[in-house]
């Protein structure tokens, strides 16, 4: 069997930790869960979107991916909660929404590479950029390679990076709640082949 892999990279790369305080616990920001490598399959191929031919909250064309990079840079961020703050007397009163500090990490150079099954549905992603989950932070396609499977988790060199492998087990954790699939819960177990932080 073979797998058609596309690479992707970029200068930034941003993943969205799911609460304030997990990525703390997981170290979240450096792996894909299900509903990001669904967003970019559906951005890809947006005939997927079609909700009478494909279901929500399943993963079509992309069969496996691996993501490196060269550090994570923690930024500040400043939030806000949706709801406000009533205080003052009931005479005079007051509402506020109080301010917050969060760190996100950045990736780096990250580069992504998605296998696929089929060469057509390769060669249509690698027409297009694609972001992991902020628009401004653009990956562009470099090329297409087409490996036997067993390369794809054996060739360190080429492949090194981190894999979330989707399935719920006794290796598994909680990786976050679907936003295609009712709010389900997401599991996964980390796999790791060779040096996922790319030296400078």
């Amino acid at each position: 069997m073979k797998y058609y892999v596309v690479k992707y990279s970029g200068p930034f790369g941003f993943i969205k930790p799911w609460t304030a305080v997990r990525d703390s616990e997981t170290f979240s920001q450096q792996f894909l869960t299900p509903s990001i490598v669904e967003g970019i399959e559906k951005k890809l191929f947006p005939e997927l979107l079609n909700e009478s031919k494909y279901n929500k909250g399943e993963i079509y064309k992309i069969r496996r991916h691996r993501l490196s990079y060269q550090q994570i840079s923690q930024q500040q961020e400043q939030i806000q909660p949706r709801g406000w703050n009533r205080k003052g007397s009931k005479k005079n009163p007051k509402y506020e929404r109080p301010y917050s500090i969060l760190t996100r990490g950045v990736l780096l150079n990250p580069v992504l590479w998605l296998a696929f099954d089929s060469s057509e549905d390769a060669y249509i992603a690698a027409q297009q950029h694609i972001c992991l989950c902020r628009n401004e932070d653009i990956l562009f396609p470099e090329e297409v390679l087409e490996i036997e499977n067993q390369e794809f988790d054996e060739n360190e060199s080429l492949f090194a990076g981190f894999e979330l492998i989707f399935e719920e087990g006794e290796q598994s954790f909680l990786v976050g709640y679907n936003r295609f699939s009712n709010g389900k819960p997401m599991y996964g177990r980390l796999q790791t082949l060779g040096n996922p932080v790319k030296a400078f």
